[in-house]
Formats: C-alpha cells, sequence, structure tokens
C-alpha cells in the first residue's frame, strides 16, 4: 500500500434533500466537530444543483468543498435542464458525482455516458467522482468482480495516466445503498483492492496507488473507523449520515488514522 501517494476524501451526497434555509444550521454544527480535518483528509458535501450556489458561499473558507450531483456530457448547447461542467466551475464547485447508481438505475445513464461525462469533467477543473458497483442478485451469481471490472474499464476508455490520477472511484454496491446494509470490511477492501488492480492493468501501479478509491454503501458513524482502515479504501461517498452533522463529522474524524 502507499497511501501516502493519495489523499482520503469524504464526500457527502445529500440526493434530493435539504433546503437552503438548512445550510447555516448544518455549517454551524459540522464545523466545530472537524478542527483540523485538512491534515488527514478532504471533506466535501454533493448537493442538489439548486443548492449549489448557497452551499459555496456557507462553506467558503471552511475548508470544505462543494460537490455536484451530476452534470452533462456536453460542453453546452440545447440541452434543456442540463447543467455543463464549465457553469459548475465558473461558481466553485470542486467536485462532481458521476454514474450513480440511482443515475443509471432511474435516469438511464450506461457505461458510455459514464465515459462522456468523465471526458468532459477532467476538461474542467472539475473533480470527477465515478461510481461503479454491482447489485445483489449479480452478488449472488458471482459477477461483482467481471461487472465492477467492465465498468471501470468502460469508464476510463480514452482517460490518461496523468487524468487518473485526479479521478476518484466509488466503489458502491447497489444493495447496501440507502438499506442499513453495509458490505463487511473484508468484502469492500476485496473489491476496492479489484479496482486497483483493474487500473494498474491499463496504466502502472505508480498510477493505481496514487488512485483515491471510496467506499459507497451505507458508511456511517458505527462503520466507518473499520471501513477506512482497510488499505485500499480511501475514503467514503456518503449518502443519508451526511445530512447530519453529528453523523458526518463523526465519519470525517474517523479517517483521522
Amino acid at each position: 500500500m502507499n497511501r501516502e501517494l493519495r489523499k482520503t476524501v469524504i464526500a457527502g451526497n445529500w440526493k434530493m434533500n435539504m433546503l437552503a434555509s438548512d445550510l447555516g444550521s448544518f455549517v454551524s454544527g459540522l464545523l466545530p466537530q472537524i478542527s483540523g480535518f485538512k491534515s488527514w483528509c478532504d471533506a466535501a458535501v454533493c448537493t442538489p444543483f439548486v443548492l449549489l450556489p448557497a452551499a459555496t458561499d456557507a462553506f467558503k473558507g471552511s475548508g470544505v468543498g462543494v460537490g455536484a450531483q451530476n452534470m452533462s456530457q456536453f460542453d453546452s448547447g440545447a440541452y434543456t435542464g442540463e447543467v455543463s461542467a464549465a457553469q459548475l466551475s465558473d461558481i466553485g464547485i470542486d467536485y462532481v458525482i458521476i454514474g450513480h447508481s440511482e443515475r443509471r438505475q432511474y435516469f438511464g445513464e450506461t457505461d458510455k455516458s459514464v465515459n462522456e461525462k468523465l471526458t468532459t469533467a477532467l476538461k474542467s477543473p472539475l473533480i470527477p467522482i465515478v461510481c461503479v458497483g454491482e447489485t445483489l442478485s449479480e452478488r449472488e451469481t458471482g459477477v461483482t468482480f467481471e461487472l465492477v471490472s467492465l465498468q471501470v474499464k468502460a469508464a476510463l476508455v480514452g482517460v490518461s495516466a496523468s487524468d487518473m490520477r485526479r479521478t476518484v472511484i466509488a466503489y458502491e454496491p447497489v444493495w447496501a445503498i440507502g438499506t442499513g446494509k453495509t458490505a463487511t470490511p473484508e468484502d469492500a477492501q476485496e473489491v476496492c483492492a479489484a479496482i486497483r488492480s483493474v487500473i494498474a492493468s491499463l496504466y502502472d501501479k505508480s498510477t493505481a496507488d496514487a488512485v483515491t478509491i471510496q467506499y459507497g454503501g451505507s458508511m456511517n458513524e458505527k462503520n466507518a473507523k473499520e471501513l477506512l482502515a482497510q488499505p485500499d479504501i480511501d475514503g467514503g461517498l456518503i449518502g443519508g449520515a451526511s445530512l447530519k452533522p453529528d453523523s458526518f463529522a463523526a465519519i470525517i474524524n474517523a479517517a483521522n488514522q
């Protein structure tokens, strides 16, 4: 393991939750609990589009980044309802989630569109968080590693080694998202290590060692420390627990190990 080559990233995914009026109390509840966090991890919240400007203002100067939950694969044009990488960067957004399982399941995103969005994001200053993971039926039929490997390879078509190093991969077993079920630390580690091996096969070991790989399946304040202690788990993409300042702070602090 060469964890010193890569940064731990704890990112909250608020999904379609929270209002602008909630931001003040969230920030005031979170920040006093995470003093000094920049020395051990990067932290961010990924909010709905309508909250992004207010969130950048609310977290200004705190060291907590702000991310979007989606973006268009197109640079600009007649794409009603879409938001471009340039528009996100222009208002100071740091991260963007690409290919979340809910986008794939409910909105028809494919491996091809994930690749298109990733290559577009990498032309901007945004740090992309690319999601991969299997359903319960896929896990039960024993195709987890083949499926996740295929998703990683498809997402990274045309991505250079230098761009790979600033891309975050989030392993999110679909069966563990919002269900309260969590992969055991050993299971999560096994898949994250396999993802790193795929990246090494596509590029080289030093590139793979530099890539941050998150776990994204119901990580919370109770299981975060054990999950984050695994050698190939470099952070978390946090759902429900990121909506509560105390829980999110506990996860950020659990990364200090």
